[in-house]
């Protein structure tokens, strides 16, 4: 059983790394896509790349896939325990956030390798995860922030409504999705601050990557240098 996990964590981590919207924009454009847009390899930078925008569709099927594939084969396969399929989710999203084939550099955000992760552990809440950004924060045009709101609020949701969600091993998963949720917020604030913030306070820069994924408040600001850094 041991063996069975470590390769399995192995496995999700080496496939979590494959890079889909790198390899989209490389073959279709020719460049390289952590030189535009924000600079990350995952499907909503595959729309600022100037290619094909109807890559990012394959692109983020192919990213949820991964997250559904390991903890498929986790949880249904090798028939493993909550807890240790959610580890292995977790590195499918680690390997697409920090990619060995990238050198650990400039990978995704890993929000749809997660949605993937959470969809096969409770397909009520992948749904929720999946629609409820869109459904509620897309006409504000604030997707960002319905993702902090899904980071924030599924590890209590999968506590205190286990049944409704059909969470095994209500502890372990909720363990698991605050995991990965530390990771996806982890992963909006770390990074270097860019020209348009460099006068914020470090403090406010912070807030704005945790709730918007951005640095600064302006928001058409923000997007106008995801287009002109396409050079």
């Amino acid at each position: 059983m041991v063996l069975k996990f470590i390769l399995l964590a192995i496995g999700a981590y080496l496939l979590g790394s494959v890079p889909a919207g790198y390899l989209a924009i490389k073959w279709s454009r020719g460049t390289d896509i952590r030189k535009v847009g924000t600079g990350k390899v995952g499907a909503s930078n595959v729309l600022n790349a100037g290619g094909p925008k109807w890559l990012a569709i394959p692109v983020a099927v192919f990213d949820i896939g991964k997250g559904v594939l390991v903890v498929f084969i986790a949880r249904y396969v090798f028939n493993l325990e909550p807890i240790y399929y959610a580890i292995v989710g977790l590195c499918a999203v680690l390997g697409h956030d920090w990619s060995i084939y990238l050198k650990f550099k400039s990978g995704g955000r890993g929000v749809f390798v997660t949605l993937g992760v959470i969809t096969m552990i409770s397909p009520l809440m992948g749904l929720i995860a999946l629609v409820g950004p869109y459904l509620l924060f897309a006409p504000f045009k604030q997707v960002a922030l319905g993702v902090f709101a899904v980071y924030v609020t599924f590890p209590f949701l999968a506590y205190f409504f286990t049944g409704t969600f059909g969470v095994e091993e209500k502890v372990a998963i909720t363990i698991g999705l605050a995991i990965l949720s530390a990771v996806g917020l982890l992963v909006r604030i770390i990074g270097r601050r860019t020209e348009l913030s460099k006068n914020v306070p470090m403090h406010k820069v912070i807030f704005y990557r945790l709730l918007f994924d951005r640095d600064i408040a302006d928001r058409k600001l923000w997007n106008s240098r995801a287009i002109t850094n396409q050079g």
